[in-house]
């Protein structure tokens, strides 16, 4: 399952997550965040009950964007504890993405 993450609910869905979160921040205009979106997709549906994964519309939450210093898109941080622990930025193919996850699980 795919979370939408907001100002109202990162604290408790990102920050206070009991389990790792994966943060995607997108725009919808951007043609290599659609690209990744069927992968980001696979991946909450592989790692259900291991991992949150959510987006982040970076244009309608331009706050929690720059909270994060995102420059680029798609941004994609993992949070261990309410801390980031690993960033990426671009699209990838899905082993790599998966590769950096699985060091952070």
């Amino acid at each position: 399952m795919e979370y939408q993450f907001t100002e109202e609910n990162f604290q408790k869905e990102v920050l206070d997550s009991k389990e790792p979160v994966l943060v995607d921040f997108y725009a919808d205009w951007c043609g290599p965040c659609r690209a990744m979106m069927p992968v980001v997709e696979e991946i909450a549906n592989e790692y259900e009950g291991k991992l949150k994964v959510g987006k982040v519309n970076s244009d309608e939450q331009p706050e929690l964007a720059q909270a994060f210093n995102v420059m680029s898109i798609p941004a994609f941080f993992i949070l261990k504890d309410g801390k980031v622990v690993d960033q990426m930025v671009g699209g990838m193919p899905k082993a790599m993405l998966k590769g950096r996850i699985d060091a952070q699980l």
